[in-house]
């Protein structure tokens, strides 16, 4: 990334957005593709330590070296939300809202709730949550009842795209950046700061949230951050603000243990609004946007980076997110190197179970749309969307 002086207009490029795709083929940038991957397998050991019970309670004064490592772990990989938030606002923010994009996620997200859903209630794998009306609907309405908080944000912002991606090109670098220092303000910096816990903080599991980072990221894309773009400087803070969130889980425990007070602030160092989550998946992403991938990696990576997807929506699946943990000696963890070992095993497997099937997926999806394509009704519904796309075209 390089610095530009402000037009009102202008736009921040990475050079190797122009180099990795030929003429008339869609640039896939392989670097971001991988910290997609990263963020991923980093989203499976946030699952496997919570879900898994590898997490010992903080205000627990016995914790183990075990349990010490765990999170410490937790507090390296809690920036996989944000950066996959920057990623996608950093791609999103150059893109026209398609209604045919927004009908294929959601008929992705339903594939999986229903299906993997069902297969968790009546294989018997659903241990934890019981099989009633409001599972039922959690699997045929996924967005709606929240069956997957993160898509569910996701989809509201993608709703708003026409609105706020058109007015992030429009903006100026000044307005841009006291929109931003606004809403960081109101729903990052502020519950950062003050040693209480504020009613309307949903700690970044909502849509507000998501547009604070899409709107960093468009900032990003424009006009970089002359402070994270020299060489090491990304790493570095990304390192630095993970430590600090450790020692700051540490120094709320010892706290705790010696006066009872913060109790209800444990953990809000590891929550995805407060500003060292965000800064440390600011500085991840920086580092991997001066990366260069070329060669057969970065054709490996740009193949299996868009079915990132499909490993969230089948560990995170409501009939599987509380029993997978224990197929991987989630119980077993009792010392470090039984952990790390887990761990890895854990996110390898889940990573790579989760790619192939949703390839599978997609090939099951191609198959069936070009066999509907057959029938009048069906083409006209698809002419119909190709005709909304082209509508919010730019």
């Amino acid at each position: 990334m390089s610095r530009q002086i402000d037009t009102g207009k202008n736009t921040h490029r990475n050079p190797q957005a122009d180099t990795q795709a030929g003429p008339g083929t869609k640039s896939r940038m392989a670097n971001l593709e991988l910290l997609r991957c990263i963020a991923m397998m980093m989203v499976v050991v946030l699952h496997f330590l919570s879900k898994g019970d590898l997490l010992p309670s903080l205000s627990n004064p016995n914790m183990g070296s075990e349990g010490y490592a765990a999170w410490l772990l937790e507090s390296f990989c809690i920036v996989s939300v944000n950066v996959y938030m920057l990623i996608s606002g950093y791609f999103l923010c150059t893109s026209s809202f398609k209604l045919s994009r927004l009908i294929g996620l959601w008929f992705q997200i339903l594939f999986y709730s229903v299906c993997f859903g069902l297969i968790g209630a009546f294989s018997g794998i659903l241990t934890e949550t019981p099989f009633d009306t409001h599972y039922i609907l959690t699997l045929v309405f996924p967005v709606s009842m929240g069956h997957y908080w993160f898509l569910t944000a996701y989809v509201y912002l993608y709703l708003l795209l026409p609105f706020i991606g058109r007015a992030v090109k429009q903006m100026s670098r000044q307005q841009l950046q006291w929109s931003l220092a606004l809403l960081f303000f109101a729903f990052c910096l502020l519950k950062s700061i003050l040693p209480l816990r504020l009613e309307m903080d949903s700690m970044g599991y909502d849509c507000l949230w998501y547009l604070c980072v899409f709107l960093a990221a468009a900032y990003m894309r424009r006009f970089g951050v002359p402070f994270l773009e020299k060489k090491g400087r990304g790493l570095l803070v990304y390192v630095l603000c993970c430590l600090m969130i450790f020692a700051g889980i540490l120094g709320l425990r010892a706290v705790y243990l010696k006066t009872g007070s913060f109790g209800l602030m444990l953990k809000m160092f590891l929550e995805y609004n407060h500003v060292l989550p965000f800064l440390a998946a600011a500085g991840l992403f920086t580092a991997f946007s001066r990366l260069k991938i070329q060669g057969r990696a970065a054709a490996f990576v740009t193949k299996i980076s868009p079915y990132t997807l499909g490993v969230y929506l089948l560990h995170e699946n409501i009939g599987f997110r509380y029993s997978w943990q224990k197929w991987f000696g989630s119980t077993e963890a009792d010392s470090i190197p039984r952990l790390l070992l887990s761990t890895l095993a854990a996110v390898i497997c889940v990573f790579c179970c989760g790619i192939l099937i949703d390839m599978l997926r997609s090939l099951l999806m191609k198959g069936l749309h070009s066999l509907l394509g057959r029938i009048g009704f069906y083409r006209k519904l698809t002419e119909k969307t190709d005709h909304v796309d082209t509508m919010f075209r730019s």
